[in-house]
């Protein structure tokens, strides 16, 4: 099955409001630390590291995972996960450790040095963050934002959508915060990265512009495509999902490959919930579209996708095609960990979808602020 899950685990489910998390499995603590030293045999045999997870679980109600399990398990929680796309070097994966991480300013930080880091001039670097864990005592930090680098939408008295509709509520979340938009609001104003913890509450920071690389969008047969003025972000850096590693979970671990290009075409600048161009390519091109039946649509989509893969190879940006991930996700199908084993995983809970889309605040009950959330611009 697909390593995304949007079940909470039995532990997370009796977890009290605003304790963090319940007392660690031990039994997916030992699954897990069994599987790693399987992988790595150099770490010698397991049966002295769970005596002593063991002890430290009985003391603490859990334990702290050493670099090695951390990397390992991010590692094949990504593989497992059906967001690794085709070429990445899963073993390879850069794990950015920072578990000492808590305060609102210093994940928003980090977050964007990931993003600089991931950018790479174009030739995309996947990376995964690891902020601290939810423990017993104290819930760690949560990410609103589904991605780092997403679009604002703004709702029009009559209903119209400026920018992409997904995120209407987002948007107007982010402005009760104290987020302003520019002046003259656009179609691809960058949203702000919104961070909650339990002892500072929700806290909104501008991304840096310098740091996000966008394409703008052309076709290779439509000369007039451009004059749209489409663009999309180079990187997509998913922020929202839990990471559970042997009976850990971590509530912020942001990561990244590179788009598919009918992320960006299909469910992006296509589909009527977000941008929906598809009508106005189709006018351009000279379709009929008075009925269904002439699959119109589709074959505007289709010259959406191009202008998309076009652009981003014109831009030495990397980024892969839905055929090859299909080639891809078919083959990860056939490997696949089998339903019920506790296996590292991200999880996309119903709560981070909240908050994505809606702004919704985060499960854990907020302790009393001398001062309310502020936007800030700089981190710190």
């Amino acid at each position: 099955m697909t390593a995304i899950r949007g079940d909470a685990t039995p532990a997370q489910q009796s977890a009290p409001a605003g304790s963090g998390s319940a007392t660690t499995d031990v039994a997916a603590a030992e699954e897990f630390l069994r599987a790693f030293h399987d992988a790595h045999p150099e770490a010698g045999e397991p049966d002295p590291r769970l005596a002593e997870v063991r002890a430290e679980i009985a003391r603490t109600g859990t334990y702290r995972h050493t670099p090695e399990e951390l990397a390992y398990g991010a590692r094949v929680a990504l593989r497992d996960s059906g967001w690794c796309t085709s070429g990445v070097p899963w073993r390879r994966l850069l794990v950015r450790d920072l578990r000492g991480l808590r305060n609102a300013s210093t994940v928003a930080k980090e977050c964007f040095e990931h993003l600089r880091l991931a950018t790479n001039a174009g030739r995309i670097q996947p990376l995964i963050s690891v902020f601290a864990p939810d423990s017993p005592h104290e819930p760690g930090p949560r990410i609103w934002n589904e991605q780092v680098v997403r679009y604002a939408g703004y709702a029009g008295p009559g209903g119209e959508v400026l920018g992409d509709a997904r995120y209407v509520g987002f948007t107007a979340a982010a402005e009760r915060l104290g987020w302003r938009p520019p002046k003259t609001r656009g179609r691809f104003d960058h949203l702000p990265l919104i961070v909650e913890t339990a002892h500072e509450g929700p806290r909104t920071f501008t991304v840096p512009r310098d740091l996000v690389q966008e394409v703008p969008l052309e076709h290779p047969d439509l000369p007039w495509f451009y004059k749209l003025g489409l663009r999309w972000h180079s990187v997509p850096l998913v922020s929202n999902m839990r990471l559970l590693i042997g009976g850990i979970t971590y509530p912020a671990a942001p990561f990244n490959t590179w788009f598919v290009g009918t992320e960006i075409g299909t469910r992006g600048l296509a589909d009527e919930r977000a941008y929906g161009f598809t009508r106005e390519v189709a006018d351009q091109i000279g379709l009929d579209t008075t009925s269904e039946r002439t699959l119109w649509r589709d074959r505007a989509i289709v010259e959406i996708n191009r202008a998309v893969l076009y652009s981003f190879d014109s831009a030495r940006v990397t980024i892969t095609d839905h055929h090859s991930e299909t080639l891809h996700r078919l083959a990860w199908l056939r490997t696949a960990p089998e339903e019920g084993t506790e296996r590292p995983a991200f999880v996309a809970g119903g709560e981070a979808g909240r908050r994505a889309r809606k702004g919704a605040p985060a499960c854990f009950p907020l302790v009393a602020r001398t001062a309310p959330a502020r936007a800030t611009g700089e981190p710190g």
